[in-house]
């Protein structure tokens, strides 16, 4: 039985594939999700429970981009048959499902869980724009090194542990941004530059890599049945490119997004108070 999408020496086809792990995988996150909204403290019709209800949306939209990525198909070109489908995971991940689902975890359920966990102290270190931008991005260059790929790749444990990782870097670079804890959260241009720095610029360089290398770097995509006559090294740099510039359609609207707050906070500032001039009096 195959339980998580991993490479393997079959022919392409589009006939359905069935992965029960990844199904019980995200079936047990979106339960365990619902089942702590049940004690949720905020009151029927009130604004908290309206502000809940966008949450548990949001959620349920980044898990379903989750499942989406994780499952057949794009699941499983990108564990062995497509380094394109492996960074489009990727980009998915990091860039549209983590989040979505970071979005969706109200303050008072990750106040909750950091306390049962006792995870406040980590979780607060973590959350700190160069801690977390550090571990985003050793995670990223770590995670797409062809000797990890070409290694967790061939087996399911290996491929499920890759896909874990994106999706933790992915929260960890999201947590300064829009986590739900905003005692963690810079100010807004901070958050923008941050943003700007740890997913924007500093993916261009290992994309660049993937991009103009004359040769394969990943052995299990060199080596995989081929896709629709999709040559290895044109897959390759086709990967490099979207790690270059496929996260940009979702990170630019972000900071536009962070900015225009910027500037509307600052329109809403009441100017300092001018300094009356001293009296004088005669004497």
């Amino acid at each position: 039985m195959t339980w998580w999408c991993s490479a393997s020496k079959e022919p392409w086809s589009w006939a359905f594939r069935a992965y029960p792990g990844i199904w019980i995988f995200t079936a047990l996150l979106l339960v365990g999700y619902l089942l702590a909204f049940r004690r949720s403290p905020s009151a029927a019709g009130s604004e908290a429970a309206a502000s809940d209800k966008r949450k548990r949306w949001a959620f349920l939209g980044g898990w379903a981009l989750l499942w989406l990525s994780t499952d057949w198909p794009l699941g499983t070109l990108g564990s062995g048959y497509l380094a394109t489908a492996h960074m489009t995971q990727y980009v998915l991940y990091t860039m549209a499902a983590a989040p979505l689902l970071m979005v969706g975890i109200p303050e008072w359920m990750a106040r909750r869980a950091l306390s049962k966990l006792r995870a406040y102290r980590t979780v607060t270190l973590v959350a700190k724009p160069l801690v977390a931008g550090i571990v985003f991005n050793v995670i990223l260059v770590v995670t797409h090194a062809p000797i990890t790929v070409d290694n967790l790749r061939t087996n399911q444990f290996g491929s499920f542990a890759l896909d874990v990782a994106w999706l933790l870097s992915g929260l960890v670079l999201w947590l300064p941004v829009c986590g739900p804890l905003d005692e963690l959260k810079p100010s807004l241009p901070a958050r923008g530059v941050y943003l700007f720095l740890a997913a924007g610029l500093v993916p261009m360089v290992p994309g660049g890599f993937l991009t103009f290398s004359a040769t394969p770097l990943y052995r299990v995509y060199e080596l995989a049945p081929r896709v629709n006559g999709f040559e290895a090294l044109d897959d390759q740099q086709t990967a490099g490119a979207i790690m270059k510039i496929g996260n940009l359609p979702l990170l630019w609207p972000v900071l536009a997004g962070i900015f225009i707050r910027w500037a509307n906070q600052d329109r809403a500032t009441p100017p300092p108070a001018k300094p009356r001039p001293a009296s004088t009096s005669g004497t």
